[in-house]
């Protein structure tokens, strides 16, 4: 995979830093060029119709937006590209982001988004699928993507053999 961006991470706003932190991680452990930048739906609607039109031309494969309140921005940069859009709905507003996952799951036929879990967790799933997303381009990504799921099996099977002989009369 070239060193140029492949994965590029909007946030609605500099607060929602704290919300993708989970997904830079995975980017940064899977070694996937990545950028971030912050660009609003709502307040800078023409720069982030920049980021979403030039995406593409820049060597970016996937986009992941975060988003908060009514979460347009995933919505918006959908409109503008072909390019798979992964929505991560922020809890940053008094319903905790059941509103922006609902911006974000009920859109329009015709523009798609991906959306995940609210929050971090949705953070690093959003990271994970945008790998996966990669592998079917990049074959390299493939095996670590293996090795990654049969670690995570392994860690339940350790934990819950613990926990299982503590339960044992």
């Amino acid at each position: 995979m070239r060193s140029c961006p492949r994965v590029l991470i909007i946030v609605g706003s500099v607060s929602d830093k704290d919300v993708i932190e989970s997904a830079i991680t995975t980017l940064k452990q899977f070694k996937i060029p990545f950028e971030v930048k912050v660009s609003s739906a709502h307040r800078t609607p023409e720069r982030t119709t920049k980021f979403a039109r030039q995406a593409e031309s820049r060597g970016i494969r996937v986009i992941i937006a975060a988003a908060g309140w009514s979460a347009g921005l995933p919505g918006a940069i959908a409109a503008e590209t072909v390019l798979p859009v992964i929505g991560i709905p922020v809890p940053s507003s008094i319903l905790l982001g059941m509103d922006a996952m609902l911006s974000m799951v009920q859109m329009p036929p015709g523009v798609p988004v991906a959306t995940v879990a609210v929050g971090k967790g949705g953070a690093k799933n959003a990271a994970l699928l945008a790998i996966q997303i990669l592998a079917n381009e990049f074959n390299e990504l493939k095996e670590p993507l293996k090795s990654f799921k049969t670690a995570m099996a392994r860690e339940v099977i350790t934990a819950a053999a613990d926990l299982d002989s503590t339960w044992e009369p």
